[in-house]
């Protein structure tokens, strides 16, 4: 998939403000700070289009970017820790998991993990979840350049004895790119 256009589209809080189910959407999900908004800046090479920052839980709507006119990219907010209190964070909860379960546009889930801290609980029932709804999906093992070689092979192992059932798991580094083209060639397979 080449991307030529990407553009924010919207915001939601509620299921009730999602767009109309006429693309395929690409799902972006991960735990708080595990480089969701990044992965999407690096994908469509557009700068800022998704707002990133150092702090946990910087996400806290269903961010909408229309691709090429024709597919959503979806960016979730985070599970696990987050700077916010007990109630915001249960309402994230809530959404992030209404939306994977009614949405039927979802046409591919990216499940986002740290390569530094691979297979964590919470990516675990993430994953779980998404098998239990028979969910396609996909792992990014993010932040790959901070890995060595053999760390970067150790975390790989660790990933693929948990998620028998991911579609593909791919190595990614939003400063360098790596993973990217790969990344983008699973696409083609969801967006038909």
């Amino acid at each position: 998939m080449k991307i030529i256009n990407a553009v924010f589209y919207k915001s939601v809080s509620a299921l009730t403000g999602l767009p109309e189910e006429t693309f395929p959407e690409i799902v972006f999900v991960g735990r708080s700070n595990v480089g969701k908004s990044s992965l999407l800046n690096s994908l469509t090479g557009v700068k800022g289009l998704a707002k990133t920052s150092s702090t946990p839980g910087k996400t806290r709507l269903i961010n909408y970017f229309q691709i090429n006119g024709n597919i959503y990219f979806v960016d979730l907010p985070g599970y696990g820790y987050a700077a916010v209190g007990h109630a915001e964070k249960a309402h994230w909860g809530n959404l992030l998991v209404s939306y994977i379960e009614k949405r039927r546009a979802i046409a591919l889930v990216l499940v986002l993990v740290d390569s530094r801290h691979p297979a964590m609980a919470s990516d675990r029932e993430m994953m779980a979840f998404l098998e239990y709804l028979d969910r396609p999906y996909g792992i990014i093992m993010t932040k790959d350049d901070k890995l060595t070689q053999k760390e970067r092979a150790a975390a790989r192992r660790e990933m693929e004895s948990f998620s028998a059932k991911a579609k593909f798991i791919v190595n990614y580094s939003s400063f360098s790119g790596k993973g990217k083209a790969e990344l983008l060639a699973h696409f083609e397979h969801y967006t038909c």
